[in-house]
């Protein structure tokens, strides 16, 4: 087997090919940087912390005497209950997470 030597790069080449390892090594750096940024980002999204999710329970709320849900929505993360009690509007809000009372607004005619 004969073995084939190349020449030694001239002062020109040699200087070219620096330059090339120079450029590749920016660009593999850069890559890895980025890499580590998508990895960094997605692992604060999963793992950052929220709090525990809710426990699903069975929750029973007492209305007042005569009163009727008239309507139901979800506003961001409160769940809102329309009540009629003996021709009185009242809102009731939740928080959707944990299904404690939030807040109380009454209707009332005036005399």
């Amino acid at each position: 087997m004969t073995d084939t030597v190349a020449p030694e790069p001239t002062p020109e080449q040699a200087a070219l090919f620096a330059r090339v390892r120079r450029m590749m090594l920016i660009a593999g750096l850069t890559s890895a940087l980025a890499v580590a940024v998508v990895l960094i980002a997605v692992g604060y999204r999963l793992y950052r912390g929220e709090g525990s999710p809710a426990v699903l329970t069975d929750i029973t709320a007492p209305l007042p005497k005569g009163a009727r849900i008239t309507s139901t929505a979800v506003a961001g993360d409160r769940l809102v209950l329309t009540l009629d009690i003996g021709g009185v509007t009242e809102i009731r809000t939740f928080d959707a997470k944990t299904l404690k009372p939030a807040g109380k607004l009454k209707f009332v005619s005036e005399p």
